[in-house]
């Protein structure tokens, strides 16, 4: 068994066929294809199966081994930072975990960073849901994610608090107050965004001893604004997903305030690789200069 055959094995599976590990890796299809049988004949096992309609599926044991061998990767690149930074080199690939609305607003002065002060440092995104990040931080898919708290499986940093905001028609009679209160919104129509913010309004509501009627449940942040600007019902949203709000829509502070926790997260601070925790370190730096501005 080598390095090799288990970087193979991972770009089959992240790439989901033999062709495009192939053409990722700049190897020949029967190259990567003698690869991976030579990989299973040294561990006895059959880890992956080929699949007419759903193309590249894992048996259970190579679900077990994948997490596995992500992990022994992520070693190797942790051993080749430390070498690289014995001789002064900042160099090493991080693979970032993030859902949309940190992406949009962190995730770009983060790369103009790294692209300025650490060119050797390649920072690889993956975009999902808060509960996506979380998975692939569980299985190793990524490095490092930006996620809402809470978690109980990873060591986490707080980053930013996302003040939860109460979102209205410009017309409705809540917009004649500086602020809302839970109680007030006690019964009325909630238009609730998936991706992070379900639980927290679930929580904020039972703690106030309001009465939640979710009448709407969209994925979109732009479709739940426009929602409320058509009558539909009103929404409770972080400040991070409202920078741009559309005419007719108005927003109101809550009372008492409600924050979402940002943070970024690792499987284990101890363990993180000094390219990892570079990274740490500059987003908090970056985040706590922007926000003095």
């Amino acid at each position: 068994m080598t390095i090799t055959q288990y970087q193979i094995f991972v770009k089959v599976v992240d790439s989901g066929s033999f062709t495009k590990a192939a053409q990722e890796l700049n190897m020949t299809q029967p190259a990567v294809s003698h690869a991976m049988s030579s990989l299973e004949a040294d561990l006895g096992v059959s880890l992956i199966i080929r699949d007419r309609r759903k193309g590249i599926v894992l048996t259970p044991i190579g679900q077990q081994l994948l997490i596995q061998i992500r992990e022994i990767l992520q070693r190797v690149e942790h051993i080749e930072q430390i070498v690289a930074a014995e001789k002064g080199l900042e160099a090493g690939t991080i693979r970032i975990g993030t859902f949309p609305t940190a992406a949009a607003h962190f995730i770009p002065p983060i790369l103009a960073f790294f692209r300025t002060n650490y060119p050797k440092l390649e920072l690889i995104l993956q975009e999902g849901t808060i509960e996506e990040v979380k998975k692939w931080l569980v299985q190793r898919e990524v490095d490092a994610g930006i996620i809402i708290l809470p978690t109980q499986e990873m060591e986490t940093i707080p980053i930013y608090r996302d003040k939860m905001l109460a979102v209205l028609r410009d017309d409705h009679p809540l917009c004649g107050q500086p602020s809302v209160s839970l109680r007030d919104l006690d019964s009325l129509p909630l238009i609730v965004c998936h991706g992070g913010y379900e639980a927290p309004i679930i929580e904020m509501f039972e703690r106030a001893g309001s009465q939640l009627n979710i009448a709407y449940a969209v994925y979109n942040v732009s479709t739940v604004l426009n929602m409320v600007r058509e009558g539909l019902g009103i929404s409770i949203m972080s400040g991070l997903s409202l920078t741009n709000l559309p005419p007719g829509v108005a927003i109101r502070s809550l009372e008492p305030e409600v924050c979402r926790e940002v943070s970024i997260a690792v499987p284990s601070l101890s363990e993180a690789s000094p390219a990892v925790k570079l990274f740490i370190q500059s987003v908090q730096s970056i985040v706590a200069e922007r926000e003095q501005k």
